[in-house]
This record gives C-alpha cells, sequence and structure tokens, in this order.
C-alpha cells in the first residue's frame, strides 16, 4: 500500500490514519485517546505485534547510538513514556548518563515512571509530560535525542524535527526508530495481510481495543518512506543524515547530526 504513503512530512498534520481530519487539534486529541486506552497493555502489545522484534529493533537503535559512558552524558527520549528506550541507554552506559523522557500520554509516562523505580533507575531518569512540537527544554543541552515510534503520530513532525536540532548540542544525535516501507519482494505482501488482519484481531482480544489498532496500523502506512524522511530530517538542519533498514524495511533507524 506504497501509495498511501505521505511525501513529506507535513502532509501528516491532518492525516489520522487513512481519514482525514480537520487540523492538528484535532489529531492530536484523537491520538492522545488511542494511546490513553492502550497504555497498560502497550508493552504485551508490542510483543504480540512484533513477534518481539521490537525489543531486537530497539537493542539496534541502542548499539548505533553507543552513548559514552560518563556521568555527564545526556539525552531526551522523545514520545517514549513507558520507559523502554530510556532504561537500554541508561544501561548501556553503565547506569552513568542520565536521562529526560518526554511523552505528551500522562497514562504512558505514568507505567514508565512506575518501570523505573523498579529496576533502579529512577535516579537517572526524570519522566516529564511535554510535546514533542514545542519542548520544555533548553537549547543546546543533550548530547542525544531519541524517538521510537513515536513520531509517526506527532502532528507537526517538521516542527518536531526543528525542535530536536534545537535541544542537542553541537555534535549531538538524532536517532529516530520508526516503522517503514518494506523493500522485499513478497514480505511487503505477508507483512500487509499480517498488520491489517492479525494486529486489529489481537488487539481487539487482548487490549479489548480494535479501534485503536486499526489507526496504529494505517498510520504506518501512512507514514513517508525512508528516503523522504531522511530528507524531512535535513530539512530540519541535521548533517549526515542515513538510515538503516530493519526487518526488510518493516523498520528503520534514520541518523542525523547536528554539526
Amino acid at each position: 500500500m506504497s501509495d498511501s504513503r505521505a511525501r513529506d512530512a507535513d502532509a501528516m498534520e491532518t492525516s489520522y490514519g487513512f481519514d482525514t481530519v480537520s487540523g492538528r487539534e484535532e489529531k492530536q486529541g484523537r491520538v492522545n485517546e488511542v494511546f490513553h486506552r492502550v497504555a497498560k497493555r502497550y508493552d504485551i502489545m508490542n510483543d504480540l505485534m512484533s513477534g518481539g522484534l521490537h525489543r531486537v529493533w530497539k537493542d539496534a537503535m541502542v548499539a548505533w547510538l553507543a552513548p559514552a559512558h560518563r556521568p555527564s552524558y545526556r539525552f531526551v527520549d522523545v514520545a517514549g513514556g513507558t520507559g523502554d528506550v530510556a532504561f537500554r541507554i541508561v544501561e548501556a552506559t553503565r547506569r552513568r548518563a542520565s536521562g529526560t523522557v518526554v511523552d505528551i500520554n500522562a497514562s504512558m509516562l505514568g507505567v514508565g515512571a512506575e518501570r523505573a523505580v523498579k529496576r533502579g533507575l529512577s535516579d537517572n531518569l526524570r519522566f516529564l509530560e511535554g510535546n514533542a512540537e514545542a519542548l520544555d527544554l533548553p537549547d543546546n543541552a543533550y548530547d542525544a535525542y531519541t524517538i521510537a515510534f513515536g513520531i509517526r503520530n506527532v502532528p507537526r513532525i517538521q516542527t518536531a524535527l526543528e525542535e530536536a536540532f534545537r535541544v542537542l548540542k553541537p555534535g549531538g544525535r538524532f536517532l529516530c526508530l520508526e516503522f517503514s516501507e518494506v523493500d522485499v519482494p513478497g514480505l511487503d505482501a505477508l507483512y500487509d495481510a499480517w498488520s491489517f488482519r492479525g494486529i486489529p484481531a489481537i488487539g481487539e482480544r487482548v487490549a479489548k481495543d480494535r479501534e485503536s489498532y486499526e489507526y496504529l496500523v494505517e498510520s504506518i502506512r501512512r507514514f513517508p518512506n525512508q528516503p523522504n524522511f531522511a530528507a524531512a530530517i535535513e530539512k530540519a538542519g541535521f548533517e549526515r543524515v542515513t538510515y538503516r533498514n530493519l526487518t526488510g524495511g518493516i523498520a528503520a533507524i534514520h541518523s542525523g547530526w547536528k554539526l
């Protein structure tokens, strides 16, 4: 369903799955409601939807980031409410780094904060309710900005990318893990069948919410493909922009540097 993809980030502002909404306020409200509903089951649903691959993909993202093992290393993880990526980064630095997890959804943040306490990582992390389009964070403050499976739900993606550029230090790195466009013949048909039939059915059975997972599948098919998203990252000011496909392009990691 590649013909449904937006060609640039700006086209996502009024896109709610395959539907068109009146504006970014309506989209944000509807997306917020989705994540309030799925917060408690979010991680188990990720395991079921991806066969556990989301864990491998997140590990690959943090390995590519290769965060420094020093107490002064600071990162911000946006749309990371449940803490999955932030925990990995802190552990990768031998618990020396400090991070700020920003999410617009308080329900997701609540899950993450509870998990941080259980893991003994609450001293390394703070959880901040905020909007990716207008971060309540200082300029030139962070060594890394990460976002995993969240940017496609932001109405003004280009604005969010510009905010990422603003808060990073010179020499800082942007990394985004997101579902993307399959580039392996045959796999695309299998992936479509699983996405549109399997995932909503699992959402209905496990999370008691078919509609939210129908939206999430559709939003993946609307998101710009790898080259078009790379162009949006460059437009925000980043240099040395590149990407790596994972599992045949089902997901991709995009990287850029503030130089």
